[in-house]
């Protein structure tokens, strides 16, 4: 099982060569916010648990199991955020919000958090209804 922060980088990894077909140590650190150097030591941890294949210089290759982890991360993303936009959450919170919650959130919570999305989007009554309430209480009313 991946700790937090290694499901941060293989979320960055795998968000890196699905839009650009390649992941360097720069553009994960960039987007991290973290320092080449942090990057190489965990690109060397995931590489010895082999969720990557890296090799200095060359770059690196998610290995199956690195890919099912980082398509799995990704998705909990999205569906976080979607979730947190249905219920109301403030579009400039979502993304911090996410980061905030998704490391802390089991998997039974998430599968749970997918069937309510999934309860809103296949009626968009039941959708507007729950925004109604929301800014129902919002307003005071």
């Amino acid at each position: 099982m991946p700790t937090p922060s290694m499901e941060d980088y293989l979320e960055r990894i795998y968000k890196l060569i699905d839009e650009k077909g390649y992941a360097r140590v720069s553009d994960i650190a960039e987007g991290l916010e973290v320092h080449p150097s942090s990057v190489t030591k965990m690109i060397q941890k995931l590489d010895k648990d082999e969720y990557l294949i890296y090799e200095k210089y060359r770059g690196l290759v998610l290995t199956s199991k690195g890919k099912k982890v980082g398509k799995r991360l990704v998705d909990r993303h999205a569906l976080l955020e979607e979730f947190l936009e249905m219920i109301g959450v403030q579009e400039e919170n979502v993304y911090k919000d996410v980061e905030g919650i998704e490391h802390h959130l089991s998997w039974d919570s998430i599968t749970c958090i997918e069937t309510l999305v999934e309860f809103f989007r296949r009626d968009k009554n039941r959708l507007e209804e729950l925004q109604n309430i929301h800014n129902e209480m919002i307003s005071g009313s």
